[in-house]
């Protein structure tokens, strides 16, 4: 009988407390993220509510939604009451609300300072846990024309194929590349590859005049630019 109460539990509460017409009465914006995420996921297990379950994978992550969305659906699968279907949902979810983070920027941007860079691609690398390479295309005007990913990897590292990165370029009429990839380890500091890359594509650049004006390394925390350090 316990467990069959804890189980609707949540059905029990004030109206005024349910997530649900919590939000339709009160807006979004005074709901906790616990809240969120039990709308999204819908029930909880027979132990706990929708909003118990929310907070015991909020507390896994350290209540922090960076952290939360860097989990993989086989991660949050684990947490009973969490199926394939719930996961998806809260994976979806903070997916949106990042790419949400980028929509504005899109607007766009004259890429004068490697900040500038830094302010436009920090979404696209902040809740990954792999290496992700990245080009951005500029026309004479310093102005974005164009985003591509050009490789994705493991936490070890990614190969970017400097071919592949100037057929892009050229395709598109650019008159500049920025390069950019990131460090899940948090490591600022580039790697010999990362050096090797950055001087064969910076010659190649001059060669087919399209230059390589930085080459940008991304952490969670900060970002490291060879056109600041003076290497390009």
């Amino acid at each position: 009988m316990a467990d069959y109460e804890q189980k609707i539990g949540i059905k029990l509460w004030a109206e005024e407390d349910r997530p649900r017409e919590k939000l339709l009465k009160n807006g979004r914006r005074h709901l906790t993220d616990a809240e969120l995420i039990a709308i999204l996921i819908g029930s909880g297990n027979k132990n706990e509510t929708a909003v118990d379950l929310s907070k015991r994978i909020l507390s896994f992550y350290e209540n922090n939604l960076t952290k939360l969305g860097k989990a993989s659906i086989s991660e949050l699968s684990k947490f009973k009451g969490i199926g394939e279907a719930k996961a998806i949902s809260i994976v979806a979810a903070l997916e949106l609300g990042l790419r949400r983070k980028e929509s504005p920027v899109d607007e766009i941007i004259q890429v004068t300072a490697s900040s500038d860079v830094y302010k436009y691609l920090r979404n696209t690398f902040v809740h990954l846990n792999h290496e992700e390479f990245w080009i951005l295309l500029l026309n004479r005007s310093n102005r974005i024309i164009g985003k591509y990913l050009i490789s994705k990897g493991g936490q070890a590292g990614t190969v970017a194929d400097p071919k592949i990165i100037f057929k892009i370029g050229l395709e598109n009429n650019a008159a500049y590349i920025v390069m950019a990839h990131n460090h899940p380890s948090g490591n600022l500091k580039p790697s010999e590859s990362d050096d090797l890359l950055t001087r064969d594509a910076a010659a190649s650049g001059q060669m087919l005049s399209l230059p390589v004006v930085d080459h940008i390394i991304f952490t969670d925390n900060g970002y490291y630019s060879y056109k600041d350090e003076g290497l390009l």
